[in-house]
């Protein structure tokens, strides 16, 4: 393998990863959600609020990985 395409690999498996971690977030937040809502039968507030946690601690996690300052 040419070093460009290890290169380009390395750079693509890193931006998957910032993309899995956000939606992981976000679902993660829509389910607590949901299930508090069932829990508390409040629906769908705590959904909506459970997923402005997951949307926020997604792009949080991008805001960090920027912050590192990943050298290509």
């Amino acid at each position: 393998m040419k070093k460009e395409t290890g290169k380009t690999v390395r750079e693509l498996g890193y931006f998957a990863s910032l993309g899995l971690s956000v939606a992981i977030s976000i679902f993660i937040g829509l389910f607590i959600g949901i299930w508090l809502d069932k829990k508390f039968d409040t629906d769908p507030v705590l959904m909506f609020i459970g997923l402005a946690f997951g949307i926020a601690a997604g792009f949080s996690n991008i805001i960090r990985a920027g912050k590192k300052g990943r050298k290509f």
